[in-house]
């Protein structure tokens, strides 16, 4: 129920697709809409609605807030065209965000049905870059699944998109979605949660948070090559003899949060003005939690993973890149260290999410590779998490050419992304150069 309270998630893959739109038309639309309508079937939640309770009941209690399909719902699937420069968009190096913004669909607003509150939580666009290629745009409501269950609904439709039925799908039983809810958390964590007028306040004016115009922000992406990250680690053990285990996530993460820090003060030009700044992500529970849930369970199972420090220390040189990895070690360590009791801080993730601090997020896992996300035209050419609009948050995924490589995206004032990219490459080779 917490995520009610964040912006939707978009996402947009793109294809090389060097065929008219006629031949669009003819060939990909049946096929993209005959094979969606084939994997709803199994995923009807994607098709569902959030549904709101505005009245309190005669006890004066406000209702929780439910996902519910019914006969008939269905969901916003767009095709449209688009002039943009195909090749530029899908590359490396900076590009204006707003360009971003029409190829991702937005979800409607609530609508009042009777005595509750319906809310669109999906929304599909499919666009063509005639003889150049085709990009697909996901929106969902964060409250409807998080990332490992989307995935499995993008690997069953591109299953099914490719053989034309969902027998291979269905092959294995271990790839259905699990609908039972089975996780058992606090009482009062709903309670708490339900008290908040962001959720108590649900009605037909609520209108999820949208993209919106960027006067001066561009997005890159940084490749970390996995001989890179290799490198980076055997440095590590130098400056960390006592470290015994860091993960290529860590260390990525670490090294794109310390160039960022570096980079804002470069630019802002302060010192230690913030003092305190930190990095949060989530971490999948499906497996850490006792019992066990399965990993095809739907919808949000992660926890909150904050790791806070002192923006001098992450600003002093390449010891700061250091001083991250440690910080952030010991942030995931301690997190997930205790099974049963994973779920008796879930009250303060709310508090510790929106603390006013400098705090840099992370959308995505290379875990799960969005390079696999093949229709039959072959794998994605780009990978872009748009909704990186909304916050300071950075993008973490397997690489195109390597999934051993990591994808890192970031969107940042211009100014501050020509800062970032200098220093990461000065970081880097001054670290690769002290191993030579």
């Amino acid at each position: 129920m917490a995520w009610i309270l964040f912006h939707p998630v978009h996402q947009l893959f793109f294809y090389d697709y060097p065929h008219s739109k006629a031949d669009f038309i003819e060939k990909v639309i049946p096929n993209l809409k005959h094979s969606l309508s084939v994997t709803l079937q199994h995923f009807f939640p994607f098709a569902s609605n959030l549904i709101a309770f505005p009245e309190e009941n005669h006890l004066g209690k406000s209702r929780k807030p439910e996902f519910r399909y019914a006969e008939g719902d269905s969901l916003a699937l767009t095709f449209a065209e688009c002039d943009l420069d195909f090749n530029d968009l899908k590359g490396n190096h900076p590009r204006d965000c707003n360009k971003f913004h029409s190829l991702v669909p937005l979800l409607d607003g609530g609508i009042k049905v009777d005595d509750y509150v319906k809310i669109p939580v999906f929304a599909i666009q499919v666009t063509i870059f005639p003889n150049s290629g085709i990009t697909i745009g996901l929106t969902n409501h964060h409250a409807l699944c998080d990332a490992r269950s989307r995935y499995d609904f993008l690997m069953a439709w591109t299953s099914i998109a490719k053989h034309g039925t969902d027998e291979m799908f269905l092959a294995s039983a271990s790839s259905l979605p699990f609908y039972d809810r089975v996780i058992e958390y606090p009482n009062s964590l709903d309670e708490m949660l339900l008290s908040l007028p962001p959720i108590k306040n649900l009605d037909e004016k609520y209108k999820p948070p949208e993209l919106v115009h960027q006067t001066d922000k561009v997005r890159a992406i940084l490749v970390l090559t996995r001989t890179q990250i290799n490198l980076l680690k055997k440095w590590l053990l130098v400056q960390l003899p006592e470290l015994e285990y860091v993960s290529s996530f860590t260390v990525g993460c670490a090294y794109v949060w310390s160039c960022i820090a570096k980079s804002r003060v470069h630019v802002e030009g302060k010192k230690g003005e913030y003092e305190v700044e930190r990095f949060a992500c989530v971490a999948d529970l499906r497996g850490r939690l006792d019992p066990p849930v399965p990993q095809t369970y739907f919808g949000n199972c992660v926890g909150l993973i904050a790791a806070p420090t002192k923006t001098t220390l992450l600003t002093a040189g390449n010891k700061g890149f250091a001083h991250a990895v440690e910080v952030l070690g010991n942030g995931i360590k301690e997190t997930l260290k205790f099974k049963q009791g994973i779920f008796k801080d879930a009250e303060t993730w709310l508090e510790i999410a929106f603390l006013p601090v400098p705090t840099i997020g992370v959308a995505g896992t290379p875990k799960l590779n969005v390079y696999d996300v093949d229709f039959g035209w072959g794998k994605p050419q780009k990978y872009e998490t748009i909704s990186l609009d909304f916050s300071d948050s950075i993008s973490v995924n397997a690489g195109k050419d390597s999934s051993g490589d990591l994808e890192i995206g970031l969107c940042l004032p211009s100014k501050q992304m020509d800062a970032f990219l200098t220093i990461s490459k000065n970081q880097l080779e001054s670290i690769l150069s002290e191993q030579e």
